[in-house]
């Protein structure tokens, strides 16, 4: 394995652009001659910008994904998230067409009751144990199949999955620049033909973090789209160079939406339970608990019609649109609160903390519209000036592979949903 190192108004549109352009004519990539060895009209580049909620395209009309979205195929109602609307369990789902009761990321923080340890997306050594990854990634079919993949930044791809890795991968640095991650897609795509990936994954987290800060309407917001859709401007540009804008697969995809909070809507759990009787792995919006008795059906019995905004079911009596039952690590209480709400586990805490809630957050039913994620796809491999109905994203990996041809992975997901947008 090789790992390398590396507006709301039309004023803040216009000020976020000139800052965009800025950016980029101070770093700007040197053009490149087009390869004396074609890149494969196969190669396809996934591109994962996180908490970019669907509906972000018409709302800032970012100029590069806007074309992208004409062009190509887009979902103008979003792609639909899968149960967590997490960031972890997502991203892994697009990666494994799996739900995560299949592949075992079931949220971004997890209790493993077999091994005793716990995961978290801040911890390096839990996100990078392969004990936690269950499932097929895109990337390890492809290596498995003799093709080169690489990722920048893609959940899922810092540990061998099934004992394998992308061929090129990156260690998770938040602080490295946009920039410096389209260059190296680039220079990846420079490569001689049998060191040259043909699947690639690129990741950008800044939207998800603008959202949680400052909410989905916030100025900044606007900012936050335009910087993102100015790196894929960036990678057009780059690919215009070599000659190869229209001959590489670029799908465009997010994890979930955003959905603003608020202050008046909050839950203080103890004051409907006794939390002594639980341990508790996740709080908001995702409600997960285990009971440290045998008392969880009383707990759960407790916590239904506690409160009009709160759900709470057993494991065994998730609803079924969430396919998530089934895996030992979903603990024995599921909770989930309406949109827009937070659940907090002492009114003390909350109490304390409540002025600085605000911002947004993600994680509630996959089937509100603030949910809805991007989907954009234009290159060789799609149709021109297609507009196609919601999915969910667990076709996603039968789509890839397909391109890719490759040999898919069993999934929950299918082919048939998506391949009407293929030119074949």
């Amino acid at each position: 394995m090789r790992t390398r190192s590396l507006l709301k108004t039309n004023g803040f549109l216009v000020v976020a652009l000139l800052l965009v352009a800025s950016c980029r004519s101070q770093n700007s990539e040197p053009n490149k001659e087009p390869s004396q060895d074609p890149v494969s009209e196969n190669t396809v580049i996934l591109i994962s910008i996180d908490g970019f909620r669907s509906d972000y395209v018409q709302k800032f009309e970012p100029p590069n994904i806007s074309r992208l979205a004409h062009d190509g195929v887009t979902s103008e109602e979003g792609m639909i998230p899968i149960f967590p609307t997490l960031t972890f369990p997502l991203h892994y789902s697009m990666a494994t067409g799996l739900y995560p009761q299949n592949h075992g990321i079931i949220s971004n923080t997890m209790f493993d009751p077999r091994s005793g340890k716990w995961f978290r997306i801040s911890d390096r050594e839990s996100v990078e144990d392969p004990g936690w990854w269950e499932g097929e990634p895109i990337w390890v079919t492809a290596e498995n199949q003799g093709m080169i993949a690489a990722t920048f930044f893609f959940v899922g791809s810092e540990t061998p999955v099934k004992g394998v890795q992308p061929t090129y991968w990156e260690r998770f640095d938040a602080s490295v620049p946009g920039n410096t991650r389209v260059d190296q897609v680039l220079a990846w795509l420079d490569l001689p033909i049998d060191e040259r990936p043909e699947f690639i994954a690129l990741y950008f987290g800044q939207v998800d973090g603008e959202g949680h800060a400052n909410g989905p309407d916030a100025p900044e917001m606007a900012e936050s789209v335009l910087e993102v859709d100015g790196y894929i401007g960036r990678l057009l540009e780059g690919l215009a160079a070599r000659g190869i804008e229209d001959g590489v697969n670029v799908i465009l995809v997010s994890d979930h939406g955003m959905s603003a909070r608020s202050q008046s809507r909050v839950i203080a759990l103890d004051d409907y339970m006794d939390m002594d009787e639980v341990d508790v792995i996740n709080t908001s919006p995702v409600l997960m608990m285990n009971a440290k008795g045998n008392n969880a059906s009383q707990i759960v019995e407790q916590l239904q019609g506690a409160h009009p905004e709160l759900e709470v079911w057993m494991k065994r009596d998730v609803p079924e649109r969430f396919h998530f039952r089934d895996h030992y690590r979903i603990p024995d209480i599921i909770g989930m609160v309406s949109e827009g709400w937070t659940i907090y586990r002492t009114r003390e805490y909350m109490e304390e903390n409540l002025s600085r809630l605000g911002g947004a957050t993600h994680g509630y039913d996959p089937a509100a519209l603030s949910m809805r994620a991007l989907f954009v796809a234009h290159g060789p491999a799609f149709r021109e000036n297609v507009k196609i109905e919601p999915f969910e994203n667990i076709h996603l990996y039968a789509l890839m592979a397909h391109i890719l041809e490759l040999d898919p992975a069993e999934t929950d997901g299918s082919l048939d949903v998506l391949s009407p947008i293929l030119k074949k």
